[in-house]
């Protein structure tokens, strides 16, 4: 679901990465029709269950999407990258290479929505 203070933010958004940005954005959000966005530490962050994952938009070269479990996915997913004990990245340079990387965004945002599911059912202490 698109957010009108999302898009009110995207409005005032200038960079050269922007196009990736939104085309990152669109991708995650034709994922699943459960994904919510809203604008939180003053980026835009999607959500289902929780926080999924924080647009970082302060780079003019790239698009950062910082997944806030990404360290507890199950998948292969090599572009999702980092070394912090919960978050993992994905960063693309192009429109293009974000295209690229379609299937591998969905199965990131797909598996983030699974370990929500499963730490609302369970407690994220049953997780730790």
């Amino acid at each position: 679901m698109r957010s009108p203070d999302v898009e009110a933010w995207f409005a005032t958004y200038e960079s050269p990465a922007k196009d990736i940005v939104v085309c990152v954005r669109d991708i995650v959000l034709d994922t699943d029709p459960r994904i919510d966005e809203c604008i939180k530490w003053s980026y835009p962050t999607f959500l289902y269950l929780g926080p999924l994952a924080t647009f970082f938009t302060r780079s003019t070269h790239h698009a950062s999407l910082m997944f806030h479990r990404g360290a507890s996915l199950t998948g292969d997913f090599p572009h999702l990258t980092g070394n912090a004990r919960k978050a993992r990245t994905l960063r693309f340079r192009s429109v293009t290479e974000a295209e690229e990387s379609r299937e591998e965004i969905v199965a990131i945002v797909e598996a983030s929505l699974a370990l929500n599911e499963l730490l609302a059912r369970t407690g994220p202490e049953a997780h730790a």
